[in-house]
């Protein structure tokens, strides 16, 4: 299991316990699948990212009534999920998530892989750990190319993107003119702030960035459009320094709603056809239950079905019903009722490595996670004034960076356009312990590296037609050779970043299997022991043009070949964006919302 290690966890626990009741509010939610009507117009499966826009949306006007449902639980009173600083130690609560694994990596030299997605209310906004990038416009710009629809071009969706987000003060409301630009900004339910907590390296990274130049500029926004270069980092916290997740900003001030009803704990097993003379079935019935042995239950959508249930279980849902590759579906015992190939096909997601660094201080959060007394009073002081150490995520900084022209020298440039970067820096002000157990001596920084447009393609196929049984994850992380070779790039651009003058002193080595490479073989083999997924996965039931063979998804997001079943999640991402996903999962479903409107409006 990956999460980050916390110390003296007894500790940690008995602090939660004092501030839960603070923290707790009950949300008016079902766990009873008897209280569920037989009909509503639509029937939304997965209450995350995208699932609680749709839910706002669609019953904001009163004219329609809508069931959402949440395999998992609630999110109310899980402290590490509101508390930002705590995010990484959510997904050590096995209810919370879905607690996948990959298949054996065989260009990872043969590792399983955690593959942790949220299984609660707002699913992985509630348990990711905050950092929110919308994607440039080249990102989008390229989706309109490839599904050749132009309403998914940068300028006819920057409307959803204000309508999603809003940029709120920091905790302590200090200046932050030289740290974003609110002009980049919307009005909409999700809070994003700059940091509140000033760590060692903050000005360090900027004053590099400015001494070593146009490999590494200063962008004062990374929501500008333009992402590359290093900026200060926006996350998903209010300004209580709460966690803002679409369960906070999209589903708390509609629980009161009369026509929205929310059930929980309950899990969609397959959506059924419904009888019908017409060519092109209907999936309006959606079945689901509780537990493998438990009893099944029966709704109807008179208008649509919405899967919002995330990359991996959308595609396992459509599969279970009959609904993907017609030779695969009959292997497994499963009658096929719509042939399209490419349902679970094409996964993609970026790569992530750690590079750490031994430093010459002992103001790193090291220091603070060794001390019980300590970490108990940061806890506190974020409690009672919302500031502190856990008041942020662990990201200050981060960068998007593009590499040298001559890097691509007969090859193909896999980014979306000039605005984009081919990997990101994520500078952490000590040990991040997700894979490697921090050292219990000395203090460190933490620079990640990611792969922003990769080329390696995986899959998400069924294990069993046990709708409980998890499916078969296999991202096929480095099968393509230009991966690797851009990690090893972004590695090396790591430590020629703390080549500036401002680190001589400070950074005083290189630390563990990454840090004892050298040459660039080394560096390829080291990222192939150490690389972990950086939890965006995407594409998996992809968006393609109106009328194309392949793709599952149709651009307004319809289902190909059926009728009454619409997808809204990262599964339909016709390609990855080099950013982190839940800002573009905000976009898309702000979209989705209009065009299920204005198809029943």
């Amino acid at each position: 299991m990956m999460f980050f290690k916390f110390p003296q966890p007894g500790l940690l626990q008995y602090s939660f316990l004092l501030l839960l009741n603070a923290c707790l509010i009950q949300a008016l939610v079902y766990t009873n699948p008897n209280l569920i009507k037989p009909e509503y117009d639509f029937v939304i499966v997965g209450a995350g990212a995208a699932g609680n826009v749709m839910a706002n949306r669609l019953t904001e006007s009163g004219k329609f009534n809508v069931l959402l449902i949440e395999a998992g639980p609630s999110n109310q009173g899980l402290l590490p999920s509101i508390v930002p600083f705590l995010a990484p130690s959510i997904q050590a609560i096995p209810y919370a998530i879905w607690n996948y694994t990959t298949i054996p990596q065989p260009a990872l030299d043969n590792r399983t892989l955690a593959y942790v997605r949220g299984k609660l209310l707002g699913g992985s906004s509630s348990i990711n750990f905050l950092t929110f990038t919308r994607g440039s416009d080249d990102d989008f710009d390229r989706w309109a190319r490839l599904t050749e629809e132009p309403e998914w071009s940068w300028k006819n969706l920057r409307q959803y993107y204000l309508k999603s987000e809003k940029l709120v003060p920091p905790a302590d409301a200090h200046d932050t003119t030289h740290q974003c630009n609110p002009s980049f900004h919307g009005n909409g339910p999700i809070e994003v702030s700059v940091p509140t907590f000033a760590t060692d390296i903050d000005g360090r990274v900027i004053s590099a960035s400015k001494e070593l130049g146009e490999e590494f500029k200063f962008n004062l926004d990374v929501q500008s459009g333009d992402m590359v270069g290093i900026s200060v980092a926006q996350s998903t916290i209010g300004s209580t320094s709460k966690r803002s997740s679409s369960a906070t900003g999209y589903l708390n001030s509609i629980f009161q709603r009369k026509n929205l009803d929310i059930l929980i704990q309950t899990q969609v097993t397959k959506l059924l056809p419904s009888n019908s003379n017409s060519k092109i079935p209907s999936f309006q019935t959606v079945q689901f239950a509780q537990n493998s042995t438990g009893k099944i239950y029966h709704t109807h959508a008179k208008k649509e079905v919405i899967l919002s249930a995330g990359a991996i279980n959308t595609p396992q849902i459509l599969m279970l019903s009959g609904i993907g590759d017609r030779a695969a579906l009959t292997k497994k015992g499963i009658k096929p009722l719509v042939d399209l190939p490419d349902v679970g096909q094409h996964l993609q997601d970026h790569p992530l490595l750690l590079n750490y660094f031994r430093v010459n201080t002992k103001n790193t959060f090291d220091t603070i996670l060794r001390d019980p007394h300590a970490t108990v009073n940061a806890l506190n002081q974020w409690n009672t004034t919302g500031e502190g150490q856990f008041a942020d995520s662990l990201t200050n900084s981060i960068g998007f960076i593009r590499l040298d022209n001559s890097f691509w020298n007969g090859k193909v440039d896999p980014s979306a356009g000039p605005k984009s970067g081919h990997f990101e820096m994520i500078f952490i002000d000590g040990f991040a312990a997700l894979e490697t157990p921090a050292p219990n001596t000395g203090n460190f920084i933490t620079v990640n590296t990611a792969v922003l447009n990769p080329l390696s393609r995986g899959s998400v196929t069924l294990a069993s037609v046990d709708p409980f049984v998890f499916p078969v994850i296999d991202p096929g992380f480095f099968t393509a050779p230009l991966d690797v070779s851009t990690m090893v790039e972004a590695v090396k651009a790591v430590r020629k970043f703390f080549t500036a003058s401002i680190w001589n002193g400070y950074v005083t080595s290189r630390f563990g299997t990454m840090g004892d490479a050298s040459t660039d073989a080394e560096i390829a083999s080291a990222a192939r022991q150490s690389v972990v997924t950086i939890w965006h996965p995407a594409s998996t039931a992809m968006m393609s043009p109106e009328h194309a063979k392949w793709g599952v998804v149709t651009p307004k997001l319809l289902v190909k070949g059926t009728s009454g079943l619409r997808i809204v999640d990262t599964s339909i991402f016709p390609i990855i964006p080099a950013a982190h996903t839940v800002g573009p999962v905000y976009i898309v479903a702000e979209r989705a919302a209009d065009f299920v409107k204005e198809k029943w409006c």
